[in-house]
């Protein structure tokens, strides 16, 4: 069974995902209200958020090797990583440590390199294995809602990962904050890989809401191909 999949980003009016300031209290804020049980991250936006707002990476302690335990009760998500090429070994334990999730579970393919998954093992990391040399997206998140219940996966990465995404027919609903500030020339579009061979991607707008200092949220339901 295939769980709902939210993708859900801040962008500038010009449709840039950088070079602006983007309130991250309001971006998390309406994140929340999804109530995701599962956050998938891009392990590029994984590394640069652990580049930009760690001054210096801590070392390794002996409670790194060990998972995490948690209540039947507790409403933290899990936070899952597609990472077949093994960007952010020797890095996870600063996501472990958050306390913002239940714990890390890790995507990768069948050509993942077995140090990785040695690295993995050895600190009691979940992963699931899917696809030859990327990741099986579909299969994947089969077996997210088989091993972990999963019913919601909320997408918060850049552009790469949601367009993978929107191109194999997976996204659900397209959460927007629209923030009011024009990047011009510099811009970086959120959609700047998507690749579309025959018809656009269709949206239904669900519902909007205006928050304070003219910020927009849009929800669309993403119209299914066929």
């Amino acid at each position: 069974m295939q769980p709902k999949v939210i993708m859900h980003n801040t962008i500038s009016i010009d449709g840039s995902i950088k070079d602006f300031e983007v309130d991250l209290n309001l971006h998390y804020q309406v994140a929340s209200e999804f109530e995701a049980d599962t956050h998938l991250i891009g392990s590029t936006t994984a590394k640069t958020g652990i580049e930009t707002y760690t001054e210096e990476i801590p070392q390794e302690e002996k409670t790194d090797f060990i998972k995490p335990e948690f209540e039947p009760c507790d409403e933290r998500p899990f936070w899952v990583i597609p990472d077949s090429r093994g960007v952010l070994k020797n890095l996870l334990h600063v996501y472990r440590r958050s306390g913002y999730c239940k714990d890390v579970i890790i995507l990768v393919s069948e050509t993942t390199q077995k140090s990785y998954l040695a690295y993995l093992r050895k600190r009691d990391y979940d992963y699931v294995t899917s696809g030859e040399d990327h990741v099986d997206y579909y299969r994947a998140f089969e077996t997210l809602n088989e091993r972990y219940k999963t019913k919601t996966i909320l997408v918060d990465s850049g552009g790469t990962l949601s367009s993978i995404l929107l191109e194999n027919d997976l996204i659900d609903e397209v959460s927007i904050i629209i923030s009011p500030v024009l990047v011009g020339e510099k811009a970086t579009n959120l959609f700047r890989i998507l690749h579309q061979k025959n018809d656009n991607i269709r949206l239904e707008l669900l519902r909007s809401k205006i928050y304070s200092d003219n910020y927009l949220h849009l929800i669309y339901r993403v119209l299914k191909k066929g």
